[in-house]
């Protein structure tokens, strides 16, 4: 092994891991080296495709794939060999260097690391024979007692790639000390010793009320606290954990010290054909418990006057000029949720713009069928002439995607749009054959229907539309700031936040 490595490790999930190791990739990619990023193991349903073994596509967690854009890399599989996404509270589909391992899929949890290590080990030993730097993130805490005894994705990575360790605390949680003494010491004391220093994430008010704080707990663990970030939430990275809702639109949250001041540009006008035109655009996404890919989202948090939310409810949905159906990693369980929610009638009887993504798509159609035990059986909401047949193998496919020349209102402004996407589904669609057929909407690269509409209903199986400028500007005459400017965002940002020389120091 050749590179040196910077792994970030936190108190607890949501720390703020993801976007500091997003920020380090940029900084060091800045400096001239040849970056990798990389976490053994990612349980997400947020998802890309990226190019894989033996010629194959496969896919690994959005947060590597950032993070190897960050530094200036194509995303490959290595950077997340093993990823986990959660189809119930006790089951995960395991995905192997880019591919679906149905076995260890329905293995007991404690029974996978060892059988599971040795792939991801390989994948961490090539990144560090391949390049200078590799920047990893940890998962949840080093210090899950429980699980030390397996935990390879913290403590093994650690001590395999000799990495000088950052711990990360959200302060604005408040216990940040306790936080990061607790973590500190039940650490296995090689690992502790890895530790280089403490970083305060999320930190709001007068940084010179911390003291002692910082002094205290050096004394008593000797680790120094080697930055104090300010709370930043348009920093224009996707929330890597779960749902996170914002108190107000990116754009009106002032950046802090090294950050860009707006993420937007342009104003949210809407098209002559929106229901709703000027600023105020609520767009409601429905947060079903198994959603997926909710990071193709981020760009519509950016929209200047735009506002989005998610709805658990059918009161959420008041107001809303567009419906999202997001996608799912469990179709029909997530459609049975709806319909308990009473979110279904909401739906159907919205005036507005109605769209599903993937699962969300599947939903809208008349029928779910599933003869393999992928998904599940269910009626579907009837807003799409469609039946989705679940197949045993996954679809992975990065794409470029064109819009019809024939759309009618409101997605008119959409006719003839080109953009690039991708596909990771089970499920193959197909008009009902008893009714009347839907216009297609969306074809592949190939040239297959994979989007259709009804009047104000729009089903999609691209994901990461709204990620195109022609997209944005297409349904809204607005853009967001280019990813690679939210890179340099970042690294600016941690550049001014660390002390000088600390970052070149950690891989000295």
């Amino acid at each position: 092994m050749t590179a040196k490595a910077v792994m970030v490790l936190g108190t607890t999930s949501g720390a703020g891991k993801s976007w500091l190791a997003t920020a380090l990739c940029r900084w060091y990619a800045r400096q001239g080296l040849k970056v990798a990023p990389y976490k053994a193991q990612n349980m997400s349903n947020n998802a890309r495709v990226v190019p894989g073994l033996h010629d194959r596509l496969g896919e690994i967690g959005s947060a590597q794939y950032f993070q190897a854009l960050a530094a200036r890399r194509v995303p490959e599989v290595r950077m997340n060999p093993v990823l986990l996404k959660p189809e119930a509270d006790t089951h995960s589909q395991v995905v192997v260097l880019g591919d679906v391992d149905a076995e260890l899929s329905r293995l007991p949890w404690r029974q996978r690391s060892a059988l599971l290590w040795p792939r991801a080990e390989g994948a961490l030993h090539a990144l560090m024979a391949e390049n200078d730097v590799v920047v990893i993130e940890g998962a949840g805490s080093p210090a899950e007692i429980n699980l030390a005894a397996s935990d390879y994705v913290n403590l093994g990575t650690a001590r395999a790639s000799g990495a000088a360790c950052l711990l990360v605390t959200d302060i604005d949680r408040g216990g940040a000390f306790a936080h990061l003494y607790g973590t500190h010491q039940l650490m296995p004391a090689d690992v502790r010793a890895q530790v280089r220093g403490f970083v305060l994430n999320r930190f709001r008010g007068d940084a010179a009320l911390l003291a002692p704080g910082p002094e205290q707990l050096q004394a008593l663990t000797g680790v120094p606290t080697i930055a104090t970030l300010p709370m930043w939430r348009g920093h224009g990275l996707p929330e890597e954990d779960g749902i996170h809702d914002d108190p107000g639109p990116a754009s009106t949250q002032a950046a802090p010290q090294g950050g860009p001041a707006a993420l937007g540009s342009g104003p949210a006008r809407g098209r002559s054909d929106d229901a709703t035109t000027g600023a105020g655009l609520h767009i409601a996404v429905i947060a079903y418990p198994r959603i997926s890919n909710l990071d193709e989202f981020q760009p519509l948090r950016q929209l200047p006057g735009a506002r989005l939310s998610w709805a658990r409810e059918p009161r959420d949905l008041a107001g809303a000029d567009w419906i999202v159906l997001p996608g799912s990693k469990s179709t029909a369980a997530d459609l049975a949720w709806l319909r308990a929610q009473k979110l279904d009638a909401a739906i159907n009887t919205h005036r507005g713009r109605v769209l599903g993504i993937c699962g969300g798509l599947q939903m809208l159609g008349e029928a779910l069928v599933d003869t393999h035990g992928v998904d599940g059986n269910a009626p579907g909401l009837g807003l799409l002439p469609l039946v989705t047949v679940f197949e045993p193998d996954k679809r992975l496919r990065s794409t470029q995607f064109r819009f019809s020349d024939e759309l009618d209102a409101p997605w008119q402004a959409l006719t003839g749009v080109q953009a690039a996407g991708y596909e990771i589904r089970h499920g193959r669609t197909q008009p009902h054959p008893g009714l009347p057929a839907p216009r297609v909407a969306l074809r592949n690269a190939a040239g297959e229907a994979v989007g259709w509409q009804a009047d104000r209903v729009l089903g999609l199986y691209a994901h990461g539309l709204f990620e195109q400028p022609a997209v944005l500007q297409a349904l809204f005459d607005a853009g967001v700031r280019p990813l690679d400017a939210v890179f340099d965002g970042l690294a600016d940002f941690i550049d001014g936040h660390f002390a000088a020389g600390t970052l070149a120091g950690l891989i000295a």
